[in-house]
């Protein structure tokens, strides 16, 4: 006969927080789970399903494309105006799409966080991952338009990668400041599209950073998607494509502050999730 203290489950007081990171390595299957399901629900019963992802970024490049590139001649370098706002189009709707999803994913999983116990980090972050799938989808796009425009691009565009990494990073940062804040103020649910819109007109999505006088470049990169922007246009549009790297390197820092910050304020006020949401 086994002995039956060996099925006793042991609770140790605090072992949450010791051993919260080794929980979120244990919880991985529920990210993916998180992120399937949430990929299911976004295209399930659309009429045009997948081919939204793409619809947006196309209408917004052909809009900043007309404003921009031929009524007011901004100048693009040696790549055509389409190709260079749709280079930043890219990382730009990851990280919208990254925020609005985000904002309201412990919201939306309140039945499971009041339930269950899991890191509540793996939350807003499957959110950011279904938008990373939406950035994968629009990038075809960009082939098809090098193509159209017969644009060659240089060994520069294997560093994609790295930038989309920063774009993940800076998107995750401010996802879980917007997503704890959101549990405690259901207010910022209003705030969210405030922010997205004004950021689109305050980041290079429509322009160059080069219109920008160079007295003013360091403080226009104070906003972290200047950086990663430049960094995809530098990777993508390569000849005279230039990083104003004092600037990227502030973008660069500002990103990771916010996304340490972020976890600080989400480990601080996720204790009391299950009480308040």
């Amino acid at each position: 006969m086994s002995n039956p203290t060996s099925h006793r489950l042991l609770i140790e007081a605090g072992r949450t927080e010791r051993h919260y990171w080794k929980d979120l390595w244990r919880y991985r299957e529920l990210l993916y789970f998180l992120s399937w399901r949430d990929i299911l629900v976004r295209y399930k019963q659309t009429v045009i399903g997948v081919a939204w992802s793409v619809i947006r970024p196309v209408l917004t490049m052909i809009v900043f494309t007309v404003i921009f590139g031929k009524l007011a001649k901004f100048p693009s370098g040696n790549a055509p105006y389409a190709i260079l706002v749709y280079a930043a189009m890219l990382p730009w709707q990851f990280f919208a799409n990254a925020l609005s999803e985000s904002s309201n994913s412990l919201i939306s999983n309140a039945n499971m966080i009041s339930k269950v116990y899991f890191p509540r980090l793996i939350v807003p972050c499957s959110a950011v991952v279904v938008s990373l799938v939406d950035f994968l989808i629009s990038f075809a796009v960009l082939a098809v338009l090098m193509v159209w425009y017969q644009f060659i691009p240089e060994w520069r565009i294997v560093t994609v990668p790295l930038f989309l990494a920063l774009a993940l990073l800076a998107s995750i940062g401010f996802s879980l400041w917007l997503s704890a804040l959101n549990v405690k103020y259901r207010d910022f649910r209003y705030i969210v599209p405030f922010i997205v819109q004004f950021g689109l007109y305050v980041s290079p999505v429509g322009f160059s950073s080069n219109v920008v006088p160079g007295k003013w470049r360091l403080l226009y990169s104070l906003n972290p998607m200047v950086g990663v922007i430049d960094g995809f246009r530098w990777a993508i549009l390569g000849g005279d494509a230039q990083i104003y790297w004092p600037g990227f390197l502030l973008s660069t820092g500002l990103t990771l502050l916010i996304l340490y910050g972020g976890i600080r304020y989400f480990r601080k006020t996720e204790r009391i999730f299950a009480d308040i949401i």
